[in-house]
């Protein structure tokens, strides 16, 4: 017989758990006591959001699910934003949180809310543990759905007199599982219309970014020089040097990528995923388009493919691959010419001089800095665009971007969570001043374990974001104005070195002997985004066109 939080416990390393992130409350003490026995370490943080952002990424970047810990009432309230984040964006995340006593509760409703109902819309699978005996189930059902195509996040609450159960249950083994393959007569189907087109595309999208999809897509690439563009978290997937790279769908609309895909006669869109705008609208009788994803298209008034491929993505491009014969009569002509006209407006920028710094020679110098595995992990600003836009991504998941929940406060935890999976690797994150101290109290965290990681806080003292899109709308300049510490003397509180950014110039060598340097460093860099509205609503705009 064993204790039931023991139980819980031998699951999570029955599954390979190496960090639960969280805070633990007076209703977690069982559990907290097992963690303390086990092999498995606890990433103690300041905010149950942070917890849940790191256990997010870790999943990210890993495919294993990331575990978060939280009490009852507040600490899993503070837990729902971290799950929509891991829900929408595909991160296998699992939640735990505690709650008051099932059967003999003496404390009447304090504290107590319906955590699981909650959690419902926004989770793959919540369950209340009822008896001890149901543990090892639950929990290994609850690693299989947050770890299955489309990943999640999952919650599962441990009561306290639960967690205090004895059971002699035992952990249920993983199973071996493949990926159904794609059907034969669906490749072959997709087969005949990429025979039978001239000028094809390929549009990488968020499903994408998975184990072996990189390989297979770049043998495709090179075997038939087909181009392909991506969305914002296809970024990577394939090398984005590589010379058929056609550039990022950034923007809605209006920009080069958006020619480019007016210009194919067909679009093979892989791992297309609805959380993102996607960069093109179908309409009757225009450019079709092939469906290649673990799961079938969800057919709306603007996306309706004529041809469905389902199953494992990686394999289904191999299958693709082999079976293409003769390719000569694909003309690229146009989609080159427009690749080039991209390269020079993105190349423009890199090494402006003026101070503020200005985001084009930010995201140059951030490039320039990190080598081809170094990660960056970004906040949710407008600086988000400038980096899908302008930032090659070398290899998968180097640019933790979120174009699914799109929020604030990620950028930290994610950028910490990539330094304990990948702990050789640079790891800068890249915050809005907004976003940064919505979790800045997280830098404790990072100097307590020791990371080596820098935070660049890109100052412009309001709302940036929202005030481009004010100035769009066409409103008057309101609401979005605010102070900020001194960052500098900020991170130094915390035990963190800081910086501050001088001249256009100086930013480089900072970054440069930021990660060099041991420890956790802060960048205080002013950032000028006057000339945005310009830049990519108008003279984007107007260039793609003449092209």
């Amino acid at each position: 017989m064993a204790k039931a939080a023991d139980v819980v416990v031998q699951c999570l390393e029955n599954e390979g758990v190496e960090y639960v992130f969280g805070i633990p409350g007076e209703e977690n003490l069982d559990l907290l006591e097992s963690l303390r026995k086990s092999k498995i370490k606890l990433v103690l943080t300041r905010h149950e959001q942070s917890a849940g952002f790191m256990a997010a990424t870790y999943g990210r970047l890993t495919g294993k699910t990331g575990v978060s810990l939280s009490t009852l009432g507040p600490g899993a309230t503070n837990l729902v934003t971290a799950s929509a984040y891991a829900y929408l964006g595909g991160m296998p995340m699992m939640m735990i949180t505690g709650q008051k006593p099932i059967k003999k509760s003496k404390q009447g409703r304090f504290q107590i809310i319906d955590v699981c109902g909650m959690m419902d819309p926004i989770t793959k699978y919540t369950h209340q543990f009822a008896s001890a005996d149901n543990i090892p189930a639950r929990m290994r059902e609850a690693f299989r759905l947050a770890e299955e195509e489309k990943p999640g996040a999952v919650h599962l609450e441990l009561p306290e007199d639960i967690a205090a159960e004895q059971t002699d249950a035992l952990p249920i083994p993983p199973s071996l599982h493949r990926r159904p393959l794609a059907e034969h007569v669906a490749i072959e189907a997709a087969v005949q219309k990429l025979q039978n087109a001239r000028n094809p595309i390929l549009v990488i999208g968020a499903g994408a970014n998975r184990k072996m999809t990189a390989k297979v897509l770049k043998q495709l690439i090179d075997k038939t020089g087909i181009p392909f563009i991506t969305t914002q978290m296809g970024k990577g997937v394939v090398d984005e040097r590589h010379p058929r790279f056609l550039g990022n769908a950034a923007l809605s609309s209006g920009d080069f990528v958006h020619r480019a895909i007016e210009a194919a006669d067909l679009i093979v869109n892989i791992g297309h995923d609805v959380i993102e705008k996607p960069p093109f609208f179908m309409v009757r009788g225009g450019t079709e388009v092939i469906h290649i994803n673990f799961r079938s298209a969800e057919v709306d008034a603007v996306y309706f493919p004529q041809v469905e491929v389902i199953g494992d993505i990686a394999n289904a491009v191999w299958q693709i691959g082999e079976a293409l014969s003769d390719t000569s009569h694909w003309d690229f002509t146009r989609l080159m010419a427009i690749r080039e006209a991209n390269e020079a407006q993105i190349a423009e920028g890199a090494d402006d001089n003026r101070f503020p710094v200005y985001p084009q020679r930010l995201v140059a110098d951030i490039r320039r800095v990190l080598p081809s595995e170094g990660i960056v992990a970004l906040d949710n600003g407008i600086y988000k665009i400038w980096f899908a836009r302008n930032y090659k991504a070398h290899k998968p998941n180097t640019v933790l971007l979120d174009n699914a929940l799109a929020t604030m406060g990620a950028g930290l935890p994610s950028a910490m969570a990539a330094h304990l999976v990948h702990p050789d690797r640079p790891v800068i994150s890249v915050c809005g001043d907004g976003g940064f101290m919505m979790n800045s109290q997280e830098l404790e965290t990072a100097v307590r374990l020791g990371m080596h990681i820098t935070v660049v806080i890109l100052r412009d003292d309001g709302y940036g974001m929202i005030r481009w899109k004010q100035a769009n709308m066409g409103f008057t300049d309101f609401g979005l104005d605010y102070g900020n510490p001194d960052f500098v003397k900020y991170a130094e509180a915390y035990g963190a070195n800081g910086h501050r950014v001088e001249s256009a110039d100086g930013l480089l060598p900072l970054l440069e002997h930021c990660i060099k340097t041991p420890g956790v460093h802060v960048i205080d860099c002013p950032v000028d985004y006057s000339e945005n509205d310009r830049i990519l609503n108008s003279e984007l705009r107007e260039r793609a066109l003449a092209v």
